[in-house]
This record gives C-alpha cells, sequence and structure tokens, in this order.
C-alpha cells in the first residue's frame, strides 16, 4: 500500500495520467493472454489456471508490491521447475507448494532480505537463465512438432527421446507451428498487424487457420483441455496435512527464491527505464501475498515479469493503474472470448514459448563474458548454466554463488600476500 501512497504524493494518480495508464494496461493484458496460457500448459497446469494466476498477481503486487510499475505473473523463469512439481506432486502440490513460497517470500520482505538477494553474482544469474532458457527450448519441441510424448524425468532422457520420435513429426502441426512462429518474428512488418503485439497476432492468425482447415491431429486447448471455462474461479482451500508440508518444503523454497531473483531483477530493470528506484524489501512482500492468494483462486506460482514490465513502462505505464487495469482486461476476456480458446493449436504456443526461450537466454551478454571478462567469472557462468540443464535450478545458484565467493576469497587473499 505504500506504494500507492507514493504514487498519490507523487502526483502520479492525477487526472492527466490516467488515460495513458488505461491504455497501458489493456495493451500489457493483451500482451500477457497468450503468454499466460502458454506457461500454464508448459507447467503442466491448464491454460485458464495461468490467466488466474496472471489476475490475481497483477492486482496484488500492483497493490502491495515495491515497484510502481511492475507487472506480475507467470513466467517462463518457473517453466522448469513448475513442470517437475507438477509430475511429481499433482497440481494440487504445486498449490500448495505455491502458498507455502507465498509465506516463505513474506518472510524474506519482513526480514529484509530485498537487498542481499540483489548481490547474486551476474555470471550466476546469466547462467541460470540460459539454463533455464534451453530446458524450455528443448520441452517445446514436442509440441511444435506434434511428436508422441516424451517420457524422462532428465534433460538428456527427453533430448534422447526427442531425436528417437522425431521420424514422427506431425506435419499440420509442424506448418502451424512455423507459421506462429513466423508472426511472433515478423508480424510488426505486416500492414496492419504493426501496432499488434507479436504473440497476440500469432495465436489469433494460428487459431484462426486451424479453425477455417480443421487439421486432423492439430491438438488444441479444446482437444487436451475442453476448453477455457467462461467464468471467474471459486475461493478454494487446498488441504495442506503435515505430510504434504514436509514433502513440498524443498519445492517451495525453490519457488521463492527463483521468485524473489526474478521479481528483483525485473523491478531493477523497470528502475533503469523509468529512472525511478524500488523498495526491494517491500516488493517481496507483494509478490509473497500474490503468492499466498494466487492458489486460493486456482491459480499457481507468479513473480515479476521483465517483459510485460517491459512493455508497460513503453507504452506509458508510471503507476500501479497499469497493472490493475492489465489484469481486468484479462478478466473480461475469460467472460466473453473464452469458448473461442477451443481452437487455439498447442503448436502456436509452443512457437511463442520458443520466442520467451531465445529472449530469456541472454546470449549477447553470455557471450560478452565469455569473450571479456576475467575466467573466474566465465567459470562460474558454465557451471551455473550447466549445473541448471543438467542437474537442478537451486543447486545451480548455490553450486555458482559458491563457486563465486571462493574465486574472490582468493582474489583478496592473492592481494593482501601481495601488499605485504
Amino acid at each position: 500500500m505504500n506504494t500507492l501512497i507514493e504514487c498519490y504524493k507523487a502526483g502520479l494518480f492525477k487526472r492527466q495520467y490516467w488515460l495513458q495508464n488505461l491504455i497501458s494496461g489493456v495493451i500489457v493484458g493483451v500482451v500477457a493472454l497468450p503468454l499466460a496460457m502458454a506457461f500454464a500448459i508448459a507447467s503442466g497446469a491448464k491454460p485458464e489456471q495461468g490467466l488466474y494466476t496472471a489476475i490475481v498477481a497483477g492486482v496484488i503486487v500492483s497493490i502491495f508490491g515495491g515497484s510502481k510499475v511492475q507487472i506480475a505473473g507467470p513466467t517462463g523463469a518457473f517453466i522448469v521447475i513448475l513442470s517437475g512439481i507438477t509430475v511429481q506432486y499433482g497440481i494440487s502440490g504445486l498449490q500448495i507448494a505455491t502458498l507455502m513460497a507465498g509465506f516463505i517470500l513474506l518472510v524474506f520482505g519482513l526480514l529484509r532480505l530485498g537487498s542481499v538477494i540483489k548481490f547474486i553474482p551476474d555470471p550466476v544469474i546469466v547462467g541460470f537463465t540460459s539454463g533455464i532458457a534451453v530446458v524450455i527450448w528443448v520441452g517445446q519441441w514436442q509440441y511444435f512438432l506434434g511428436l508422441p510424448e516424451v517420457s524422462g524425468s532428465h534433460f538428456h532422457d527427453k533430448l534422447i527421446g526427442l531425436v528417437q520420435v522425431l521420424p514422427q513429426f506431425h506435419i499440420a502441426t509442424t506448418l502451424i507451428a512455423c507459421f506462429a512462429l513466423t508472426m511472433v518474428l515478423f508480424s510488426h512488418k505486416i500492414p496492419g498487424l504493426k501496432r499488434i503485439p507479436g504473440p497476440l497476432s500469432a495465436l489469433v492468425l494460428a487459431t484462426l487457420l486451424q479453425y477455417v482447415f480443421q487439421f486432423k491431429g492439430v491438438e488444441t486447448i479444446g482437444s487436451l483441455f475442453g476448453g477455457i471455462p467462461n467464468g471467474l474461479p471459486n475461493f478454494q482451500l487446498p488441504e495442506l496435512t503435515t505430510e504434504r508440508f514436509y514433502e513440498l518444503l524443498k519445492p517451495a523454497f525453490t519457488i521463492a527464491l527463483l521468485g524473489a531473483i526474478e521479481s528483483l531483477l525485473s523491478a531493477v530493470v523497470a528502475d533503469g527505464m523509468t529512472g525511478d528506484r524500488h523498495n526491494s524489501n517491500r516488493e517481496l512482500v507483494g509478490q509473497g501475498i500474490a503468492n499466498i492468494i494466487s492458489p486460493l483462486f486456482g491459480g499457481f506460482a507468479a513473480t515479476g515479469a521483465i517483459a510485460r514490465t517491459a512493455t508497460n513502462i513503453r507504452n506509458g505505464g508510471n503507476n500501479p493503474l497499469a497493472g490493475i487495469v492489465h489484469a481486468l482486461t484479462l478478466v473480461l476476456i475469460i467472460l466473453f472470448l473464452s469458448p473461442l480458446a477451443v481452437h487455439i493449436p498447442l503448436a502456436a504456443l509452443a512457437a511463442i514459448l520458443f520466442v520467451v526461450a531465445w529472449n530469456m537466454s541472454e546470449v549477447h551478454h553470455f557471450v560478452e563474458i565469455i569473450r571479456s571478462e576475467p575466467k573466474s567469472n566465465i567459470a562460474v557462468l558454465l557451471v551455473t548454466f550447466a549445473v541448471t540443464v543438467l542437474v537442478d535450478l537451486v543447486m545451480a545458484v548455490g553450486v555458482g554463488v559458491l563457486i563465486a565467493g571462493l574465486f574472490s576469497m582468493a582474489s583478496k587473499l592473492r592481494l593482501s600476500l601481495k601488499s605485504e
């Protein structure tokens, strides 16, 4: 609430700012639509649960968070973790873990750990972000090419499985996916589509293509999930037992740690674009409240979304009203347009996630570290990347921070010995 008070004192709620924040909120809501559904499906949830998450987190973080322009919701960075939790514990387990993660984030904020988390070394962040991108990219080939489901809980198992079933690709699915990918990347160059977000153009046109031609064998939201309910979710309290609490404690901590890193990273990016300064601890409290409430209304884990936050700023959003309007836009879409979702091809969502993975990969930053930074930073980057892809995300962050700390101590020790 302090962020709202600060905005009021700064005059950001004056009538002159209403229109630009309303417009920005609607644009961000439209951008969030395909992303929220894609992230939900990739995480093992239903598409509408991604929308519920974006709605709840969008409102809560705008009101209680520490940034004036932060847009929260499901993100690509969570896919790897959440899909693993869903496979092992089911969707109810994911929602309980999210609820627990919310309380952990709340504690992080109240203990003022926000400033500590911000000091995680850059090579660690780039390494695990790039690693997540690779895992997402590999995980979407199944839907992009219409391949049979590939089993295996480890990255290398899935990769080998994909190679084995590659000859079974579905031609119509692949063509729709390639068309959608082209639209995501180049629709801004097509007259009449320049002002429409690429992911939305891809989603609408690929859906229209499937609706008109009714390609056989193309998986859609309707064929897999039966569509999206055209109403809002009811309040539902997850059943948490002592046994469930202990088995989900590690997944909950994983969600909380990644959520903290991602949301604060997004807030820092927003600060760079606006010249403002966010409150890290307040942001963690806001994210904590959002993750506590989200699973109570059918959602799952949420965090600050860098791309949607940047879109908000670029379109004139400068106060929490934009984040709230973004959520209300999604509410209206669910209430009035959800019957159309049955025709959305999963291949189109896979194409959108391909681009999300590329944007997450930070290839240029990755290469820049290898080319120009000390060998110690390169080692931290590569180890973090490898552990993220092959082992576990939280372990990757821990190992990366540990190695970075050891290199730093060794460097200081050498300087100390030289000075003597």
